[in-house]
């Protein structure tokens, strides 16, 4: 009987460990073999700037760069996390956005050209994010999918639904 319980914690330990999301990177939902993408502007990643970048937002949207980007279909169906920002389609009356989408650099799809469509994924979460906190980036957990969605913002080629959303932190 002893013998057999560490077996059986194996066998129910596993499915979680299983469970667990695998890190992902923007860089590898780009197919190996896809043309090389050039970006018309760097993201902003110095905050100081972050007013005039703002300032931009009544500016009509630019023009996103490769509506179809090739994605990488071996992506579809795996839970992954994500790092990135948030970009709100929807806002519920509690000031909490549910439908969005995540993009690998602050001011992407408002203040800049969209990113490749490759490089945006449309989500959707039942809980959200409050608008207040879209600065910040965040770590997005759930089963990716490789499945184009248009919105007047920009084309993405991919979708999830979030099952965990949270601050993302560098490691100390």
């Amino acid at each position: 009987m002893l013998r057999a319980l560490p077996a059986l914690l194996m066998l129910v330990a596993l499915p979680l460990w299983a469970a667990a999301p695998k890190d992902l990177t923007w860089a590898e939902m780009i197919p190996p073999d896809a043309p090389p993408e050039v970006p018309n502007m760097k993201p902003l990643h110095d905050l100081s700037q972050m007013s005039s970048t703002l300032s931009a937002e009544a500016a009509p949207a630019a023009k996103q760069d490769m509506p179809n980007a090739p994605v990488v279909k071996s992506l579809d169906g795996k839970n992954i996390r994500l790092p990135g920002y948030i970009v709100p389609l929807e806002v519920s009356e509690e000031g909490r956005t549910t439908d969005f989408l995540l993009v690998p650099y602050f001011g992407a799809c408002i203040h800049v050209p969209p990113p490749p469509s490759n490089q945006i994924v449309h989500v959707k979460s039942e809980v959200g994010v409050k608008l207040d906190e879209l600065y910040q980036p965040y770590w997005i957990e759930g089963a990716l999918q490789v499945k184009a969605s248009s919105s007047e913002l920009a084309d993405a080629g991919y979708q999830m639904d979030a099952d965990n959303i949270y601050v993302y932190e560098l490691p100390e």
